[in-house]
């Protein structure tokens, strides 16, 4: 299957964007096409005219079983690039397959379902947030294969796993449940719906005031970066960005007059 093919967007009038992945044959396991499909489909996101939300899930009968290990061990050691090598920011190519997500500037909810296993659940976690259905069968798999979990999990997980929690999960490559992943901060809702669940939250969000939607995000991700001053001034600066500009005025007055607002995209 072509790359182009193997990750879809479906932009709505809502603004709020359908992305697939889509390799339903393979349960959307990650192979170097997948790989460069998810990243080219994060860059498109972030230019895209509209956008205030993003739905991300799965073909068939999972989210993503995690890494085609049977593509990467046939592959020569001369064509693999270390991957100590930055080659998409701060992160390199496994990695940016979830950091993608959180660059994305406006929130990206993830409904996850069937499987989701070792990269699957990195990208997962990409997300802002998680709707998963309770008998998803989940795991930080890649202990398995005697490696350590490298695909930005361990930066994505901070502030959501608690320590000893994630230490077992990743110790042992135990599988859970969906529903044992909202104990463990690994999901933030249960559904027996989670595609349907995680529309009714993109559709919220895209009733928001858009620009003040990409400022709380940026902060949401400053909060994990920065020192506690810096927080602060960036607090300033995005409300400050916001404040009496059309868009804001219109989200109170159409609140005032118990209406749908019209706001202007960015």
């Amino acid at each position: 299957m072509p790359a182009e093919n193997r990750v879809t967007i479906d932009l709505a009038d809502n603004g709020v964007a359908q992305v697939r992945f889509n390799r339903p044959d393979k349960m959307n396991a990650l192979d170097p096409a997948q790989f460069e499909a998810i990243i080219e489909a994060g860059e498109k996101l972030r230019d895209m005219k509209g956008l205030r939300a993003v739905v991300l899930a799965g073909e068939g009968r999972a989210f993503c079983a995690g890494l085609d290990v049977s593509s990467f061990t046939a592959a020569p050691d001369g064509e693999r690039k270390p991957l100590t090598e930055r080659t998409h920011g701060n992160s390199n190519t496994f990695q940016e397959v979830a950091m993608t997500w959180r660059k994305c500037p406006v929130p990206v909810i993830a409904a996850v379902h069937g499987v989701c296993f070792g990269g699957g659940l990195q990208i997962a976690s990409g997300a802002d947030i998680r709707v998963v259905h309770p008998a998803t069968r989940m795991a930080i798999m890649e202990m398995k294969w005697g490696l350590v979990p490298d695909m930005g999990g361990y930066h994505l997980w901070r502030g959501n796993v608690r320590d000893d929690v994630l230490r077992e999960l990743v110790y042992t490559n135990r599988e859970f449940t969906g529903e044992e992943a909202l104990g463990y901060g690994l999901a933030t809702f249960v559904s027996e719906d989670p595609l349907g669940k995680a529309n009714d939250i993109a559709e919220e969000i895209a009733n928001r005031n858009p620009e003040a939607i990409r400022g709380a995000k940026r902060l949401s991700e400053a909060m994990l970066e920065q020192s506690g001053d810096d927080v602060l001034m960036a607090e300033s600066v995005e409300q400050a960005a916001v404040m009496r500009r059309p868009n804001q005025v219109e989200a109170v007055m159409a609140g005032m007059q118990k209406r749908a607002p019209k706001f202007t995209d960015v």
